[in-house]
């Protein structure tokens, strides 16, 4: 094995990457007995962090280079294995092989990779681009050459400014970009950046995501070579299909798992559905008063409130499922061995890291639903006067829904196995807060509401 990378993409940190590379990295070392180096996130020496610092002098250079101090491995032996050489174990964030495509010649692109990598030509001419790696190439079976780069960090260097900065280069040598093309995976937020840049630059108003998926693939033309399919190419995507969730289930089909005899989903699902579809009129409402002639003078505020309603919408859904998951987090920690002092100690301390997970998770729906109660205010003064009475039904979900994040809060904050007192009260404290603030905005909405229709 050359290089094992750890890379979080769903429910998982860089700190939890890094313990697995150092667990993997340990065994590897003890049950194969071979010289292992940390990389990346992992890394413990700077003159080491990269693969290719790893590599450097190659496997020919190595028996000589791991004997010394400043190369000695992070596990393993300090000494040469002709038959393996050594391994690299590391935490990363998601790399993306991306290629510009060029009717142009492998020179040509090679000398806009040059421009935009960050090494450059040399260490005296850096390139444009941090976090960025490239060259130019001739893909034969396509008839053209590509700006092949590997995006090691697209929170620095999006997709959209490689595509861009590509471009750039591409018009000043009078060379025609004809599309792009991602290799293998690719992190959905990765695409949620190219869409909204090219969102704001063309001043287009598009709320549903997988449209915004669509506008990405359109404006980098990721299908060029090939279909860009994104339930198969975009990773978490790829991971809903092979995943059992709450809602991916039919209304009928939900209500009837509330209604068996389990604990899950219980009260916090619940909630988190009916503030989802709090939210979800609150968005309808907005979007009836849009697009259309009459109300072509409200178009610009519309056009700020709907997406953070549409936005808390989405983080209420996804809320369903994570309710029941911190519950079942917390009952698999109920299972714990409890034989020694030492195993009971380490239970009840997991039993209350997941009972506090599952009042944060209700606690943190409770936030998002009053956040939208001055958006929903201002939308009740001059929404279409048709569907005010949708508005009226979304607030008092919304009201709903913090009453049941109350409900359970309270209900979990006397269970036994939450021992700190500090973090009871700071608690207790906010749900009694997030609770009046939800009466205080609910009332609000329906007294405005009923002004204007007083009015008719």
């Amino acid at each position: 094995m050359d290089v094992c990378p750890f890379v979080p993409v769903r429910n998982a940190s860089m700190e939890d990457c890094i313990w697995c590379a150092n667990q993997l990295g340990s065994r590897l070392a003890k049950e194969l007995d071979i010289p292992v180096y940390l990389y990346g996130g992992a890394a413990t020496e700077s003159h080491r962090t990269t693969v290719p610092q790893i590599r450097s002098g190659e496997y020919e250079g190595l028996a000589s280079k791991i004997t010394t101090p400043q190369w000695k491995p992070n596990y393993g032996p300090a000494e040469y294995r002709p038959k393996w050489g050594a391994s690299m174990v590391g935490a990363r964030k998601f790399l993306i092989a991306y290629n510009v495509n060029l009717l142009a010649t492998k020179e040509q692109a090679h000398r806009i990779a040059l421009n935009l990598r960050e090494n450059g030509r040399n260490a005296n001419n850096p390139g444009r681009l941090t976090a960025v790696q490239g060259l130019g190439w001739w893909l034969e079976e396509e008839n053209l050459a590509q700006v092949s780069m590997n995006l090691l960090d697209h929170e620095v260097t999006p997709l959209h400014v490689a595509y861009e900065e590509s471009c750039k280069d591409a018009e000043e040598l009078k060379l025609p970009v004809v599309g792009s093309q991602i290799v293998g995976l690719v992190p959905l937020a990765s695409l949620l950046q190219a869409a909204e840049y090219y969102m704001e630059k063309d001043n287009l108003f598009i709320l549903e995501e997988d449209q915004k998926v669509r506008l990405a693939i359109s404006r980098l033309g990721l299908s060029s070579i090939g279909p860009f399919v994104p339930s198969e190419r975009i990773i978490e995507y790829r991971q809903e299909k092979q995943q059992s969730l709450l809602i991916d289930k039919h209304v009928k089909d939900f209500i009837l798992s509330v209604g068996a005899r389990t604990s899950a989903p219980g009260g916090g699902s619940v909630s988190a559905t009916v503030g989802a579809l709090g939210s979800a009129l609150g968005t309808m409402v907005g979007l009836l008063s849009y697009g259309n002639k009459k109300f072509e003078t409200i178009s610009p505020i519309i056009r700020r409130l709907v997406p953070p309603l549409y936005s808390t919408m989405m983080d209420l859904i996804s809320m369903i499922d994570a309710d029941t998951i911190a519950f079942s987090e917390y009952m698999d920690a109920l299972k714990l061995p409890k034989g020694t002092p030492t195993e009971e100690e380490l239970r009840y301390a997991e039993l209350e890291r997941t009972m506090k997970g599952a009042v944060e998770v209700v606690m943190d729906l409770a936030r998002k639903c009053n956040d939208i109660w001055p958006l929903l205010l201002e939308m009740a003064g001059f929404a279409n006067i048709t569907a005010i009475s949708d508005l009226q039904v979304g607030a008092k979900c919304l009201e709903t829904a913090v009453y049941g994040a109350y409900f359970n809060v309270k209900i979990n904050l006397v269970n036994a196995h939450l021992r700190d007192v500090e973090y009871k009260q700071q608690a207790d404290d906010e749900i009694q807060q997030l609770l009046q603030m939800a009466k205080e905005g609910t009332s609000a909405v329906l007294k405005a509401v009923a002004a204007r229709t007083a009015l008719k």
